[in-house]
């Protein structure tokens, strides 16, 4: 017996004009209301991102900002002068060994402390989270002058080491402490917030793994290495490239504590960058922000890569 089917139901016209018509004003109305945000992205970022690296292949020059289009084009001499200059390169060890020491210090802290208080404080730990996260929050200028104080000859540090019988060093004026003493004071800055994103991962820790684990004879440190530690990868990924960008960026407590010395031991890149716009060296300035930005973006890399979860 021959089947047969029926034809499918045809749409008007008219129907199908009235919906690209409203498919067009949907479209015109969301573009709308992007609009304001699209403006200020081009005006406020890509603007300026392009600009800058324009620049950076040109000796621009703070003589030439009433007749930018006289500038000339280097190419890429300006790149190949900072990696001959010793301030550059000094400035790039500086950040190197903040960030090297800086990062797994600030992660340890923070990763002890949030498992001290996810296991172990009680109806304590909310009055812990909020004083460890308070410095977050604090400005960092105000943070630095406290802790210029602290650090002095005279301060508060040496003299509670007074009390002991050590006779403390004067730690931001010696070429040997003070980088160290500014990688501290970010350590302790820092570590609330990844303390709170370490709590919030530990909550994901399966309990019934770890129970199973301490019923097989696996200790807290076996426990903590083959079943916290795997869990929070990704977790641990977000801190380390997010303290990565910070740390590779500090500015502001060299700034305001030693003024990138004594003797360029605290001249990070970021202080390097705005000296060279404070002279004038425009172009100069630009090409050193993006071998900072090229270092942000390889640091990061390397992280995803170290630290990615496997499917």
């Amino acid at each position: 017996m021959a089947t047969t089917t029926k034809a499918p139901h045809a749409v008007p016209a008219d129907h199908l004009t009235v919906s690209r018509r409203r498919r067009r004003h949907q479209t015109f109305v969301a573009w709308g209301f992007a609009a304001p945000f699209m403006a200020l992205f081009v005006v406020f970022l890509v603007v300026p991102v392009v600009s800058s690296l324009a620049m950076s292949f040109t000796d621009f020059r703070s003589s030439d900002v009433q007749t930018p289009l006289a500038v000339s084009f280097v190419g890429l001499e300006q790149y190949t002068a900072l990696f001959a200059d010793p301030l550059f390169r000094r400035s790039l060890l500086n950040t190197a060994l903040y960030v090297v020491l800086g990062i797994p210090l600030t992660m340890a802290v923070a990763l002890t402390l949030a498992i001290a208080l996810n296991n172990g404080i009680g109806r304590f730990r909310t009055v812990f989270r909020v004083g460890f996260y308070t410095p977050v929050v604090t400005s960092i200028v105000a943070i630095s002058v406290v802790w210029r104080f602290i650090l002095t000859d005279d301060g508060l540090l040496n003299a509670a080491l007074g009390l002991v019988g050590i006779n403390g060093p004067d730690w931001l004026n010696d070429t040997t402490t003070a980088l160290p003493a500014l990688i501290v004071m970010s350590v302790w800055r820092n570590m609330g917030t990844l303390m709170i994103i370490f709590l919030a991962g530990l909550q994901n820790v399966p309990r019934e793994v770890l129970e199973a684990g301490e019923v097989d004879g696996a200790g807290a440190w076996r426990r903590l290495v083959s079943i916290t530690l795997p869990t929070l990868r990704p977790t641990l990924l977000l801190g380390s490239v997010l303290l990565s960008v910070g740390f590779l960026q500090f500015f502001e407590e060299a700034y305001v504590m030693t003024g990138g010395g004594p003797l360029n031991s605290t001249l990070s890149i970021s202080y390097f960058i705005f000296n060279q716009f404070s002279f004038g060296r425009y172009g100069y300035a630009a090409a050193a922000s993006y071998v900072l930005f090229l270092a942000i973006a390889l640091l990061s890399l390397l992280q995803f890569r170290v630290l990615r979860t496997q499917d």
